[in-house]
């Protein structure tokens, strides 16, 4: 008994000597972040992830293959968990969701017949496809084959349509598409994506420059889906309201219905909605991003300023804006007049970028209250500088300085601030842009008799918007054209007594492609004013360059603008960005609204350790030459819908909006102009489809 005993405990004894050497041999090695991870997910082991249950799912978030959003099933609340596990940043866990770019379908043209199997992917290894539009979609659905989740239907136009609240982006419809059409991004891919050569844009699109979808909001007011409309244009634009009033449309000069009948009217539409919204009583809620823990400095609290806030918020990161007047705007604020866009539609729509959780500081100036490097002390992670242009160019000619002279700009933010201005009985407004206009309609409001505009070119080569020049006719304003002042002439006061100026000729085209004007000699003419206002251009006040420090490197332009890359807005020193009027000179405010949002992805790239550059074929700035049309067939001629508008007699007596919106009757019936247009496809008559 003792000799069994005892051979038992020896053969025990070589048993664990043999386990524990083959322990330390073969010993596989488990990180334990992968049962943490594990724990975290759904446990559904559905495989709509692409892997082969939870557990491999486990594995590849920790081995690096996938991202912390891995389980489809889990969601948001299932991402933040594995990202904390991870010590990922839980700003990149964002819910991803499939979207369709193209709308084409059945309208687009066949190159050849096709009686192959019934599959996208088999139809595309013959030629690409049968379709004449090389990107378009071929309809075979195997997209809707691919999707687990019965989150895409084909719409009865032969294009797949993506059901939002069902589709959990597993990515099966992307990877099943073999034109790249059906994209799976996240909410911030998709706020930040730039239009580019190879995407199924309509001209309209292209050559917004804030990248909206036009067709598509258009297509929602059509359906009645008001909201639907506001959402898509806020994917590009936060500032709609104010865009609505103060645009100049220059997407509706390539509307294609414009080719055969007038442009749709676009962006009476915009401000149908946006008002909308505004006069419902309350906000479409707006989602944001999980927090990044970056912290972004705007210096300028203009359009450009406010959308990139808006953008950058929006994608997790935190803004904080610093602006040198008492109130948020900029020239939207102070050079734009109340009677065009009121203060508190403004305030509105301002208070609901802030109301996302975006900081501000008002009357503190770059360079006298703070500096670059106070920013960077804060720890801010990058800088957007948007400062405006508010120096207005003189004429240097005699005389400019005399009592009762003054510069457009500083005239009408003089007014926006409540300051009382002596206003003159004969006042003359010297130049031919948009801030021209608003001079002389805010002179005949102020109780000026007489009003003229003075320009050295004709009618047809004023730069401010068409209607705004027709308005400020029917108004009453009078316009001296082909006139160039030479001098201006006191009384004994010291006070403007008369502009003179020398009658002008048409020459040759110069490099803006207008005609120079070229003066007539012995031409001098005088004209009796007691109020002058010179508005032909304002520059960037870069006063703040002083900073030798921190900005010795910032490149100044010969136009005394910032110097940066046009699309990802970035200046010589990285972590500056730029954008809006300090960037380029006084421009649109939409063109700000662009720059804000293309320095936004930028400045995400660049906070985020991502390399800083635009996407491959980025189309800023150029149209795709194929969807250039001449003529369009089949369109049927249908009116316009005209603007409403406050009666003459009664608008130049107040600062009361003089345009006003659409009725819902007017603006479904101009919804239904719309050709809804694709790259190459449209319809020629949309009120049968519709």
């Amino acid at each position: 008994m003792v000799e069994a005993i005892l051979m038992m405990l020896g053969l025990g004894a070589v048993c664990g000597t043999i386990l524990g050497i083959a322990s330390k041999v073969f010993y596989v090695y488990e990180d334990p972040r992968i049962a943490e991870v594990e724990g975290c997910l759904a446990g559904a082991n559905c495989g709509a992830c692409g892997y082969a249950g939870c557990s491999a799912a486990a594995v590849a978030v920790v081995g690096g293959q996938a991202q912390a959003n891995v389980c489809i099933i889990g969601g948001p609340e299932s991402a933040q968990k594995v990202a904390a596990v991870m010590g990922l940043d839980p700003g990149t866990a964002e819910p991803l969701r499939s979207l369709n770019t193209c709308q084409g379908g059945k309208r687009a043209e066949d190159r050849f017949y096709y009686t192959g199997v019934k599959s996208c992917r088999a139809l595309a290894a013959f030629y690409g496809g049968k379709r004449v539009c090389h990107i378009g979609c071929l309809g075979y659905g195997d997209c809707i084959k691919a999707c687990k989740f019965d989150a895409i239907h084909m719409d009865p136009k032969g294009y797949p349509v993506v059901d939002e609240v069902k589709c959990v982006g597993c990515m099966a419809c992307e990877k099943a598409c073999p034109k790249e059409i059906i994209n799976v991004k996240s909410m911030s891919q998709r706020l930040l994506e730039l239009n580019c050569e190879e995407d199924a844009l309509a001209p309209c699109r292209q050559t917004c420059p804030a990248e909206i979808n036009i067709p598509q909001y258009i297509a929602q007011v059509r359906e009645g889906d008001y909201e639907g409309s506001v959402r898509t244009i806020r994917e590009r634009n936060p500032l709609l309201l104010a865009c609505g009033r103060v645009c100049p449309h220059p997407c509706e000069s390539y509307c294609r219905r414009g080719l055969e009948d007038e442009p749709v009217s676009i962006n009476q539409l915009k401000r149908f909605v946006a008002d909308l919204e505004m006069n419902s009583g309350k906000r479409y809620p707006i989602t944001c991003a999980p927090e990044t823990g970056k912290r972004v400095a705007i210096i300028g609290g203009g359009p450009a300023g406010l959308s990139c806030a808006y953008f950058l918020r929006r994608v997790g990161h935190h803004a904080t804006i610093y602006e040198a007047m008492p109130k948020l705007g900029g020239m939207l604020r102070y050079g734009i007049p109340e009677y065009r866009l009121p203060k508190k539609v403004l305030d509105w729509e301002i208070d609901g970028i802030l109301n996302l959780g975006v900081d501000y500081h008002t009357n503190v100036k770059l360079g006298v209250d703070f500096d670059v490097g106070s920013l960077v002390s804060a720890g801010y992670d990058a800088i957007f500088l948007s400062v405006g242009a508010w120096n207005d160019y003189n004429l240097n000619i005699d005389g400019e300085d005399l009592e009762g002279c003054f510069t457009g700009i500083d005239f009408l933010s003089r007014i926006g601030l409540g300051e009382k201005i002596t206003i003159g009985r004969r006042a003359a407004v010297i130049g031919g842009g948009n801030t021209a206009i608003d001079c002389v309609r805010t002179l005949i409001r102020l109780g000026a008799r007489e009003v003229y505009i003075v320009y050295r070119r004709t009618r047809r080569e004023m730069p401010a918007n068409a209607v705004e020049i027709d308005a400020a006719e029917h108004e009453g304003v009078k316009f001296h054209f082909l006139a160039a002042p030479v001098r201006v002439i006191g009384d004994e006061r010291g006070h403007v007594k008369q502009l003179e100026y020398l009658k002008m000729e048409l020459g040759e085209p110069d490099a803006s492609g207008r005609r120079r004007p070229v003066p007539i000699e012995g031409s001098e003419t005088r004209l009796d004013v007691d109020m002058l206002i010179t508005a032909i251009g304002q520059a960037p006040d870069v006063s703040f360059k002083s900073d030798v420090t921190r900005l010795k490197d910032l490149e100044i332009t010969r136009r005394r603008a910032i110097a940066h890359d046009p699309i990802t807005m970035q200046s010589a020193i990285p972590y500056i960005f730029t954008g809006g009027d300090a960037a380029t000179g006084a421009s649109l405010v939409i063109e700000a609204i662009g720059a804000g949002r293309r320095a936004a992805r930028s400045i995400n790239q660049y906070v985020t350790g991502q390399k800083v550059e635009a996407p491959p074929g980025v189309l800023y700035g150029r149209h795709i030459r194929e969807t250039l049309f001449e003529h369009v067939e089949g369109v049927r001629r249908k009116p316009r819908a005209k603007m409403p508008e406050l009666p003459v007699d009664e608008r130049i007596h107040s600062f009361a909006e003089a345009d006003l919106v659409l009725s819902e009757e007017s603006a479904v019936a101009e919804s239904q102009r719309c050709l809804s247009c694709c790259r190459l496809c449209y319809d020629p008559d949309v009120s049968k489809v519709a």
